[in-house]
Formats: structure tokens, C-alpha cells, sequence
């Protein structure tokens, strides 16, 4: 007698156990011994988050606040959250618990109020087990300003965070900005879109933005007014945050019809050299781009006249540099970039032949797996694990060889060079619930290339009938 093992299939996993590939089993053979099809020549690929941020899952949302609210209060509210491109992890929606305070809750018209944005509870963790370490995480977002008036405020924090923990919850992180009170009466605060920038092994971005816009108001002001002149002047930014070299958007509103207009960086209480120019429209709009180059820069301004002047200007608003750095005179800078690829496996032919074994002796029915070549090209801190699980054997008359009679002796080799190690799965049974092939660590930097094989026994009793018996083995890398 001699049983057939057919149809070696491979399975794609993706993150949190979304996508699967297709199952390629051929149809059985007599009297060729057991065989494994594994789909030759075919590769499968699944990418895994690399300091990316997974979200949460949504919690009740919090009515808005009354508008006779005077004091700041934390707010839930939906937010829609994209993980960076290379975590290959869809956007999931969660909640994020917030709250906005002020330097000063009852300010006179023309006077500037700080404002920061706290995100009590963010609606991301570190979704792998190795801990990241401190002070890799900048923060932007904005605020939007309701009521007397309206705006929209960005703020940004510092580059400072404690350990996460892996799996743990991100913590807790505040941003800043100000606003120059151009209405006297009740002015609200809610909380808007926020950015979650990550410089750790590479430059990644998770923004979060509210999915029904405005969010709860978390404080109220009653602005007084003052008595005197007002300048109205108030620009707005594209983006709180970006690399030296970028260009953010920058618009303006209430500037002096047909005047020229000067946007520039700040740097503290100082002006950067990037400037740009632009023109306010007859209604006294602008829109424009400002190339920040200084990685120094905190703030953008923009202003009529040939130097800022806050009478005849708006801003700062905060801006931070990410990334990047100035040019020294006389040198130019060469900008290249390592491409993160993908978690993949690729195998050496479709079918095991197993040997045969003799009706009334049975025994073991031995072969080899068909080699599996593991590549992770994804370039971070994510290992992999290659599992197997199989089904029974079938066989003539509907017999049947339980899948627990399958086990596999693992082997596995890295190649020279690579940054992780894998280590082979225990000798074992298979069987149906499945067992662990190979796999590699967490670590700071993984990656490489790695070679899989195992020995493969299957236990035939000593009376199983005599005839062909086939059964799939699933290989599923994640």
C-alpha cells in the first residue's frame, strides 16, 4: 500500500489575522505513496506594522459640551486613524479622550491665548511586543475655535515620551499653540486632528483625524472687548509638522486687500531665512507655500511691510521639523532612501511523495518537506512565525488516517548576513490544531533571508486499507 499526502497550500496572514491565500490541491493518484503539493514557483507575500500605531477599539462617544461651559473638561470623540503605508494594516476607527486648556480663560479682544491640546488617551499602542524606547514620538494636531469666532489652531509638542512597553498603550501627550481673541463673547475650544510622528529605525506618520467634525467642545472663554483696535489678520497651516525641505500651505484671511505678503519661519523669538511672498487677494485672502528648510523652526508668520510686525501680521502658528537638516554654504545635499519590502515565502515545488509502508506491518511513511525559502525584507523591528497544520488522510472506501498521525522534525538556516536569526519549530505532531515550523524574534532592526525544511513521519496502522491516501498540509507565515 502506499498513501498519498497531496496538496501542499500556502496561506497568506496579514495583520490581526486579515487576508488569506488560496488553497492549490490536486487531485490524488494511485499508487505513487504519499504526497505534498505545495504550489511551485508561487510567492506569497503578508507585511507586518514596522513602529506604526494600531488603534483601539471605539468606546462611547461624549455629547457635545453645553456652551455655558467655563471650565476645560476631558471629551470622547470618533477619530479615523492611518497607520503608516508600510504596516500594511487598514485604518481602523477608535476614540480618542482629550482636553484643552488656556494660559487665560477670560481674555480681552486683541490679546494672544496659549492653548494646549492634551491627548489623554490616544486611539493607538504599540502594536508589537518589543518595547519602544523614549523619546522617539512628536506630536501635532489643531484646535478648533468656535463661537465669536472662528480659527483653527495648530499646536505641537516636544519630541518626549515614556518607554511603551510592547503591546502596551501609547501614553498620554500634550500640544501647544496660541490665538490672537479678535470677538468679544463666548469663544469654544474642541479638539481636532492630530498626527502621531515616530523617528525610530525610520521617519513614520499615524494621523488620526476626528470623523465627525467639529468634536465635543472641551473649554469655553468669554472674551472681553477691549476697547481698542483690532487686527483681524489670521493664517492657517496645511500641516502642523514636516521634514526640513518640505513646503507647507500656508492661507490668510482679513490682510489688506492687494498688499503684498511675506510668510516666514520663526525660530523662538526670531526669524529663520525661509520666506516666501505672495499677493492678498481683493477680498484680502491669500494662499500660498513656504519651503521650511531650518529644522530649528517653531512657528510660521506672515506679514505686510519689509519686517514682522504683530499690528500688521498673524501668527505664529506652530510648526515642527521633523526631519532633516540645514545645508552647510558651498555643499549640497544627496538624499536617497532604503525602500521597505515585504514578509514573503517562497517553495521548492507542490508535492511529498511519503514511502509506502505493507498492509498488516504498517508503520512510518517517511519523506521531506519541499524547502521553503523565507524572505522578510520589511526592514523592522516585527519577527515572523511559519506554522503548519493538516488535515486527515484520506484514503480508498473512505478511509481515513487521523491528521495526528503526521509529525515533522524541523530544520532551519539563516543566511550569512542577515539581521535576525530564526529558530526551527519543535519535533512533533502536526495534526489539525497545527504547529510552529520556524520563526524569529523581535528585535531592534530584523530581516533576512532563511531556508525551512523538516523531516516529515506519518504513522500508518498496521490494517489502514490498502490504496492511495491524501492529505493537505497548510503553511501559513505571518
Amino acid at each position: 500500500m502506499r498513501p498519498t499526502v497531496r496538496g501542499i497550500t500556502t496561506r497568506r496572514s496579514g495583520v490581526r489575522g486579515s487576508g488569506a491565500g488560496a488553497t492549490d490541491a490536486g487531485a490524488g493518484t494511485g499508487g505513487a505513496g504519499p504526497r505534498i503539493r505545495t504550489g511551485r514557483g508561487r510567492r506569497w507575500a503578508a507585511v507586518l506594522a514596522t513602529g506604526a500605531f494600531v488603534v483601539a477599539g471605539a468606546g462611547g462617544f461624549a455629547s457635545p459640551a453645553q456652551a455655558t461651559v467655563t471650565a476645560s473638561v476631558p471629551v470622547d470623540f470618533p477619530t479615523h486613524c492611518i497607520p503608516p503605508a508600510i504596516a500594511g494594516i487598514p485604518p481602523i476607527d477608535g476614540t480618542t479622550t482629550a482636553e484643552i486648556t488656556v494660559d487665560n480663560a477670560a481674555p480681552e479682544v486683541g490679546e494672544t491665548v496659549t492653548v494646549t491640546y492634551t491627548v489623554v488617551t490616544p486611539a493607538a499602542g504599540n502594536p508589537v511586543d518589543l518595547a519602544l524606547p523614549a523619546d522617539i514620538m512628536t506630536p501635532t494636531g489643531a484646535v478648533t475655535v468656535g463661537g465669536a469666532q472662528s480659527a483653527t489652531v495648530t499646536v505641537a509638542g516636544p519630541k518626549k515620551n515614556d518607554p511603551v512597553p510592547g503591546k502596551g498603550v501609547f501614553p498620554s501627550f500634550s500640544m501647544t499653540g496660541t490665538f490672537t481673541v479678535t470677538a468679544p463673547g463666548q469663544i469654544t475650544l474642541s479638539p481636532g486632528d492630530y498626527n502621531i510622528h515616530t523617528s525610530y529605525i525610520m521617519e513614520l506618520d499615524t494621523p488620526c483625524t476626528v470623523t465627525d467634525p467639529p468634536a465635543p467642545v472641551s473649554e469655553t472663554i468669554i472674551a472681553s472687548d477691549g476697547g481698542g483696535q483690532v487686527n483681524e489678520r489670521a493664517i492657517s497651516l496645511g500641516a502642523a509638522s514636516g521634514r526640513a525641505g518640505e513646503a507647507v500651505a500656508v492661507t490668510g484671511t482679513k490682510f489688506t486687500p492687494g498688499t503684498a505678503v511675506t510668510l516666514a519661519g520663526r525660530a523662538g523669538e526670531g526669524q529663520t531665512g525661509d520666506t516666501a511672498t505672495v499677493t492678498a487677494d481683493g477680498s484680502g485672502r491669500f494662499s500660498g507655500r513656504l519651503t521650511v528648510d531650518d529644522p530649528a523652526t517653531t512657528g510660521i508668520v506672515a506679514y505686510e511691510g519689509g519686517a514682522w510686525d504683530a499690528a500688521r501680521g498673524a501668527g505664529p502658528q506652530a510648526y515642527t521639523v521633523t526631519g532633516g537638516g540645514g545645508i552647510p554654504d558651498g555643499s549640497q545635499r544627496l538624499d536617497t532612501s532604503v525602500k521597505a519590502g515585504t514578509l514573503s515565502m517562497l517553495q521548492d515545488g507542490d508535492t511529498v511523495d511519503l514511502s509506502a509502508v505493507d498492509f498488516g506491518r504498517g508503520g512510518v511513511s517517511r519523506g521531506s518537506l519541499r524547502t521553503v525559502t523565507v524572505e522578510d525584507y520589511r526592514g523592522g523591528p516585527a519577527g515572523w512565525s511559519l506554522t503548519g497544520r493538516v488535515t486527515d488522510f484520506t484514503g480508498p472506501g473512505g478511509a481515513t488516517i487521523d491528521a495526528s498521525a503526521l509529525g515533522w522534525t524541523p530544520v532551519c538556516a539563516t543566511k550569512p548576513g542577515s539581521p535576525s536569526t530564526c529558530a526551527a519549530g519543535s519535533p512533533g505532531p502536526v495534526g489539525s490544531g497545527g504547529a510552529t515550523l520556524a520563526s524569529a524574534p523581535d528585535g531592534t532592526l530584523t530581516g533576512g533571508e532563511f531556508t525551512v525544511d523538516a523531516r516529515l513521519a506519518l504513522n500508518v496502522p498496521a490494517y489502514a486499507a490498502p490504496g492511495a491516501y491524501s492529505g493537505v498540509l497548510t503553511l501559513t507565515l505571518t
